[in-house]
């Protein structure tokens, strides 16, 4: 083997699958090794739900059970009832989500109620309960069932807005705190929005990620496009 020749297959050695395209597999039930920390996504920066529903699907393909659970996205008249994500996960093994949020946005006068949009996010704190507490009564150090419901059992959840909920002062600080107290031990937590700093959860935070905006379209007039924003 030449100089050249053993420089290029050390380099490989370094990249993902060594250089070989990797062949589909079908996805079966696994377990992660390492799950277990919390994470934040905040900033004023489009991308928080995009990257949090990257990394569940990234866990699913492994075989992980996921499920996004979502404050505040209940719909308006600017995006489609079924958004593209929704689909995606629909077809995806062993990732499902439900949505709590309420039509409008909490604080702009869009027709809907500021006292629905608070009670839809206390029902969504109430759900985030009911699933950190029955994965608190399985296994999740062994497989679960990519079909079961996510009362079953689940390795990560993802709280999409819960961060903005408290923001807009639909949910306290203390509620938050307490979702990520509840949480079992090798459960992987995912917290997404706010668009100020979070600080009350950056000491039971792992991984704190700040999405920020340098340019927006929306500045612009351009409202929101399927396919990138829903």
């Amino acid at each position: 083997m030449t100089e050249d020749n053993s420089q290029t297959e050390e380099l490989r050695k370094n990249t993902p699958g060594r250089g070989v395209t990797p062949e589909a597999h079908t996805i079966e039930p696994s377990t992660p090794e390492e799950f277990g920390l919390v994470q934040v996504w905040w900033g004023d920066g489009k991308g928080k739900t995009t990257a949090a529903m990257g990394m569940g699907f990234r866990a699913a393909g492994h075989g992980f059970r996921v499920h996004m659970l979502q404050f505040m996205k209940g719909g308006a008249d600017s995006v489609d009832a079924v958004r593209g994500e929704y689909n995606a996960v629909t077809a995806m093994p062993g990732y499902s989500y439900e949505n709590t949020g309420h039509y409008g946005w909490h604080g702009l006068r869009d027709g809907s109620d500021d006292d629905d949009h608070r009670a839809k996010a206390r029902g969504g704190l109430e759900r985030a309960t009911e699933l950190l507490a029955a994965a608190d009564e399985v296994d999740l150090d062994s497989p679960l069932p990519l079909d079961g419901p996510p009362e079953d059992g689940v390795h990560m959840v993802i709280l999409d807005e819960v961060l903005y909920a408290v923001d807009q002062g639909l949910l306290d600080e203390a509620d938050v705190l307490e979702l990520v107290d509840a949480k079992p031990d090798n459960l992987e937590l995912v917290l997404t929005g706010s668009h100020t700093k979070p600080e009350y959860v950056y000491d039971v935070a792992d991984l704190v990620t700040r999405v920020g905006k340098e340019k927006h379209p929306i500045d612009a007039g351009q409202r929101a496009r399927r396919g990138t924003e829903y």
